[in-house]
């Protein structure tokens, strides 16, 4: 598996652009924006779309809770990079599920197609997203009935590590379950790469 999880891309696009050894040049990420309709301040979207054009790649915008499932199919088929942003992670696992837009991405994932998470596109991955319920607010998903999520990894990134608003949400987070879950805390500067069974927490050599 090919795997770039971010808690903010904006800060970590030279990282990426290593991670693909610069051939995302001209290649085009389905980005996934659905996480941040439940969110009022969305300034990290518009810096991660910038950041992806500087990187060179084409957006090809899916909005899964609006789109037609061809869309979604074809989009997600069609792309090099599938892309999921940054928002409340159980209105994300919401519409994903409601679409079917979770069991497509795990497939694309498992046969090779690098997926790229900021936040909640990142903590979708992990087994259950539970354990954010202090970082975001699960009412924001009413219909979702069940916190088990993608599972194609392990483990349970958790963004924002040291990083204000969030900063104290985590340590919570981290003191109520790292006897039970394999957490991984990462900042805003760094980011988890995955290829295949290796896991690799970098660290951004962009200026703070």
């Amino acid at each position: 598996m090919n795997i770039f999880l971010t808690s903010s891309f904006a800060d970590v696009a030279d990282l990426f652009v290593a991670f693909t050894r610069g051939k995302c040049r001209g290649k085009r990420v389905t980005l996934i924006p659905t996480a941040s309709l439940a969110e009022e301040v969305n300034a990290y979207l518009i810096a991660a779309k910038d950041a992806l054009v500087e990187a060179g790649l084409v957006i090809d915008e899916l909005e899964v809770s609006t789109a037609s499932r061809e869309d979604i199919v074809g989009k997600l088929e069609r792309n090099d990079y599938i892309y999921v942003a940054g928002g409340n992670t159980f209105f994300l696992l919401q519409e994903l599920k409601r679409t079917g837009a979770d069991k497509l991405i795990a497939e694309q994932v498992r046969a090779g197609k690098c997926y790229i998470g900021e936040s909640a596109g990142s903590a979708v991955l992990a087994p259950s997203i539970e354990y954010l319920q202090r970082l975001d607010d699960p009412s924001a998903a009413p219909d979702l009935d069940s916190f088990a999520s993608l599972a194609l990894i392990d483990f349970y990134p958790l963004p924002h590590y040291g990083n204000p608003p969030f900063k104290e949400a985590v340590e919570q987070v981290l003191i109520e379950y790292r006897d039970t879950l394999d957490l991984r805390p990462f900042s805003n500067h760094q980011a988890i790469a995955i290829v295949g069974n290796e896991v690799d927490i970098q660290t951004s050599a962009q200026p703070l």
